[in-house]
């Protein structure tokens, strides 16, 4: 496949396939607060199955359009699971070999996913999350970089640009302009940075609040513990206007009652992200003010139906 007709192929087809998520009520969690409006952007809508293809679908482009990603190129990067599914997808559809670093640790779903879809992938020890993927990456593409094109997610603007220019506008348009809080998790950072980015401009008032896991040890798969962690090149941390800790177990309770109390059924990030719009939506309402608070929910529960929290009975945390 040539390099010309790999970006009239992606330039017909995929894009349209991206994006565009809808923003969904979420009814339950909020339902005793007066004056408060809980939105999210059901991301598992898109073609890979969470809000990573829009980033995917980015780099890919920009890479493309700049002659990175040419035949005889391997796409390289390092990845907990949904951006490594989204470049897996591209490259299957558009012609071009994948090659992963990931952790042992993320679920079996992700593993059969992978492996349909065909990439070549490096397991990486499971103590040390992310970032051990992130080594590896690295190790490979300096031993080779005639053979890979680097993707490097962590680093790469391309990341935060998909959301600026889509996440952002999709959530203020879908508002109407209303939206007053905007809460989103922090893994590259590239959801948050970049739609953050664009919303700061339509109204500076709007809070911008980013989470993350609350300890080094944790199961908010494809979250980082930014103190701990090699962090993302392209996070900035003084944009957030808050950023809070998010306990592994308050988001494992959030999913199963969202599962028997709204029909819905949620990834674990996207679970902990609604944990945090709560606590917001309880303060706003107890300063008797009216809010839209509006989160980013990044896949469902598909790729997690294998953990073992969904068959432990109630939930210790009051959520």
């Amino acid at each position: 496949m040539s390099t010309a007709g790999t970006q009239t192929r992606f330039g017909s087809s995929l894009p349209e396939r991206i994006g565009n998520t809808p923003l969904i009520r979420l009814e339950q969690p909020v339902r005793s607060l007066e004056g408060i409006t809980l939105l999210a952007k059901a991301e598992w809508v898109n073609p890979g199955g969470s809000v990573k293809d829009r980033a995917a679908a980015n780099i890919v482009r920009d890479a493309l359009a700049r002659g990175l990603l040419k035949p005889g190129k391997t796409l390289l990067d390092a990845t907990s699971g949904n951006t490594g599914i989204a470049f897996a997808m591209l490259g299957a559809a558009l012609g071009f070999p994948v090659h992963l670093a990931m952790p042992t640790s993320v679920s079996a779903e992700r593993k059969r996913i992978l492996r349909a879809y065909g990439a070549i992938v490096d397991w990486t020890d499971p103590d040390q999350g992310s970032d051990g993927a992130i080594r590896r990456a690295r190790e490979l593409a300096g031993n080779d970089p005639a053979k890979y094109f680097y993707a490097d997610q962590y680093s790469n603007d391309a990341n935060w640009l998909a959301h600026y220019q889509t996440t952002g506008p999709e959530i203020w348009r879908q508002t109407g302009g209303q939206v007053t809080h905007f809460v989103a998790g922090l893994g590259t950072s590239g959801t948050f940075m970049g739609t953050s980015r664009f919303l700061k401009e339509q109204n500076p008032a709007i809070q911008v609040i980013s989470f993350q896991p609350d300890s080094p040890f944790h199961g908010l798969e494809g979250m980082k513990h930014m103190a701990t962690a090699i962090v993302p090149a392209i996070y900035n941390p003084h944009l957030a206007d808050r950023d809070l800790g998010v306990e592994t177990e308050a988001a494992y309770a959030m999913a199963k009652r969202l599962a028997r109390e709204e029909g819905v059924l949620l990834g674990i990030s996207a679970a902990a992200a609604v944990v945090v719009s709560v606590l917001i939506a309880r303060e706003e309402a107890a300063a008797g003010r009216r809010a839209v608070i509006v989160t980013v929910l990044p896949d469902s529960a598909d790729k997690y139906l294998s953990e073992r929290f969904w068959e432990e009975e109630g939930w210790a945390y009051d959520i």
